[in-house]
């Protein structure tokens, strides 16, 4: 030893850690919640050797040196009966006295916070959201009670290793050790209820069942007492690299729940080689439910991405866009050069053309089983339905792919399960209709209850609901489809067409006449809150209403961009009022002139109300309103 490296291990003196909270919480849940899944801690386990293993291998491309003395990556397991315990070694990258504390003491994930806040109490439900959190190396207090770790990293003298300990008891010892081996070796002390993982056979389908596809062999000892002789418990040959006619379905979803740390199975999958120009191979999944980071959109995603079966990085994301994030899975390329790096690929056309072509075989996927399994694809709307509609605005080039996908909810259908495709409402079209109208509202609830849909209800109409954060923003990319152009019902004329005969234009026409003077002294009571006072081609039961401009943004997309402090534009929409109704024929009969402005600011908050949900001073609008029925209940 060195008298440096003498110096390091002196100064590397054994320390007690407490793990970050949490971790501490992330512990005590898994051991309580996921007892019925816990033989996945063999797979989490083989899985990060394999990933060290992946690590290894690709920086010693640029660095011969750290394969040095084992150029073969290999994986091994043993197991002691008698004292309990089960070890599982790499000779990959290993670790650093210093990333062993990083890395298994805390947990650098953004939206940690959040969800935890999502906990319940519930063991069912809350093993449901560890499966989306991702579980990895702390899987392993499942079954053991004690877990000790022995890494060195790779490159670095034997005297740099380091010995990690932990019960699971909020604490953990660090400390130095003469390491020989490279890599890492973690050794469980197993419960006594799960001394079964302490059996050959028992591991060994474990292996075949979660590991088989693991691109290193992952060695065990012959059965037979006292072998010293090692075999390969799987197959050692990366999934995606074989032939999709001699891959089984199990074999799909258990590479997927390798890759994605996901407890639940795949919807769907699409596996493809491309040959010719570029030569590549994908392996596209669709998971079942959504991570819980999936609106951070600074959080880790993308495809695990390898060059000639070289491990190269975890989430390559230049190759999917934005909106289908939620797309997991492998991408093994012929053409990148091996010293590929995020800058290089961002800039890379080979890359946007690859990218081109995964999108499009993702949407692919969705269409196939949007028509093959729509049970299915119910599950995949509900988990990432507002995620795919945000690929409206941003990839122009698959809207025509994108708009047959969506899944919305109408007027024509009861409940709140989005369930109308754009070729539906078109089927459902009137005679003479040549408009998809919808209606934009911050629940369904709201919409279903809204004043702008009244008369078209009562003429048989049929409007789309849209109520995700995202939908104004989709909307405002969409002109139309299948010839037919949106119109939202709550923005500039209603623009019935067809739908309304000469007889109705005429009565229109003549009520706007009739009330010419009650429109004007409305709109000289309200001054600078509208732009035009009208009578209403929408209403039936209800008043008023307030009616943007086609341009004007809208009070979602407006609650939206305050709530994240930024500029609201001015608007300034229109009034309709419903001469039919009393509230306005009490309003017309009123001379006095304070009182008519009383009551004519109160109709105007009441349709404030019910377009955005709130309105300038509620203080005042209560006060007249107390004053309405107070004289109400002494006219009666």
């Amino acid at each position: 030893m060195t008298e440096s490296s003498s110096a390091g291990a002196a100064q590397a003196a054994p320390e007690k850690h407490g793990f970050q909270a949490e971790v501490r919480e992330l512990l005590q849940l898994m051991i309580h919640s996921l007892y019925s899944h816990r033989e996945i801690f063999l797979r989490e386990l083989i899985s990060n050797a394999s990933d060290a293993n992946d690590k290894l291998r690709f920086l010693a491309l640029a660095q011969p040196d750290l394969m040095a003395g084992e150029s073969e990556l290999k994986i091994w397991i043993d197991h002691d009966a008698e004292k309990g315990t089960l070890t599982i070694r790499d000779n990959g990258i290993g670790m650093t006295r210093e990333e062993a504390i990083a890395h298994l003491g805390t947990i650098a994930k953004s939206g940690t916070a959040d969800f935890f806040k999502r906990l319940t109490g519930d063991q069912q439900k809350d093993s449901q959201l560890i499966g989306q959190f991702g579980v990895g190396f702390y899987s392993a207090f499942i079954v053991a009670d004690e877990v000790e770790v022995l890494t060195r990293k790779a490159g670095e003298p034997a005297a740099r290793g380091t010995r990690w300990i932990s019960k699971a008891d909020g604490e953990f010892t660090v400390e130095a050790l003469e390491h020989e081996p490279r890599g890492t070796t973690v050794i469980l002390h197993l419960k006594e209820e799960a001394k079964e993982f302490a059996d050959g056979w028992r591991l060994r389908s474990l292996v075949r069942r979660y590991s088989d596809h693991i691109a290193f062999p992952v060695l065990m000892r012959k059965e037979g007492e006292a072998s010293l002789d090692w075999e390969a418990a799987n197959q050692a040959q990366a999934l995606w690299t074989r032939s999709r006619s001699e891959i089984k379905d199990e074999e799909y979803k258990e590479f997927y729940q390798h890759i994605a740390h996901d407890f639940a199975e795949p919807l769907a999958w699409s596996h493809n080689k491309v040959e010719g120009k570029r030569e590549y191979t994908s392996l596209l999944y669709l998971p079942a439910r959504a991570p819980f980071d999936l609106y951070q959109r600074d959080a880790t995603r993308g495809l695990k991405l390898y060059v000639r079966r070289v491990f190269i990085m975890d989430d390559a994301e230049q190759f999917l866009p934005m909106y289908l994030r939620f797309i997991r899975g492998v991408l093994d390329s012929n053409d990148l050069p091996l010293n590929v790096s995020r800058e290089l690929l961002q800039k890379d056309a080979e890359v946007e053309a690859m990218r081109s072509a995964l999108a499009k075989r993702a949407l692919d996927l969705l269409a196939r089983l949007a028509k093959d399994e729509p049970e299915k694809y119910a599950t995949f709307w509900k988990e990432f339905g507002p995620v795919l509609k945000e690929g409206t605005g941003e990839d122009p080039s698959n809207r025509e792919k994108i708009l047959p996908l969506l899944r919305l909810s109408s007027t024509h259908e009861e409940g709140d399960e989005p369930k109308v495709t754009l070729a539906d409402y078109i089927a459902r079209m009137k005679s003479g209709q040549d408009r998809i109208y919808y209606l934009i509202a911050d629940s369904l609830t709201a919409a279903r209850g809204s004043p702008y849909l009244e008369q078209l209800r009562a003429k048989g109409i049929e409007v789309l609901l849209l109520a995700d954060r995202v939908d104004e923003w989709m909307m405002g990319h969409l002109r139309e489809f299948e010839g037919k152009r949106f119109k939202d019902v709550a923005r500039g004329d209603l623009e019935l067409g067809g739908l309304e005969g000469e007889a109705d234009k005429a009565a229109a026409e003549e009520a706007q006449k009739e009330n010419k003077k009650l429109l004007k002294r409305i709109k000289d009571a309200l001054g600078e809150r509208v732009s035009e006072v009208k009578v209403s081609s929408r209403l039936a039961d209800t008043p008023a209403c307030l009616v943007l401009a086609e341009g004007d943004m809208g009070a979602q997309m407006r609650r939206i961009m305050a709530a994240a402090g930024q500029a609201v534009p001015e608007a300034k929409p229109e009034l309709e009022v419903n001469v039919g109704h009393a509230l306005i024929k009490r309003l017309d009969a009123t001379s006095a002139e304070d009182e008519f402005t009383e009551l004519a600011l109160l109709v105007f908050d009441q349709a404030k109300l019910a377009e955005s949900g709130s309105v300038a001073n509620p203080g005042e609008f209560v006060r007249r309103l107390n004053k309405l029925l107070g004289q109400l209940m002494a006219a009666g």
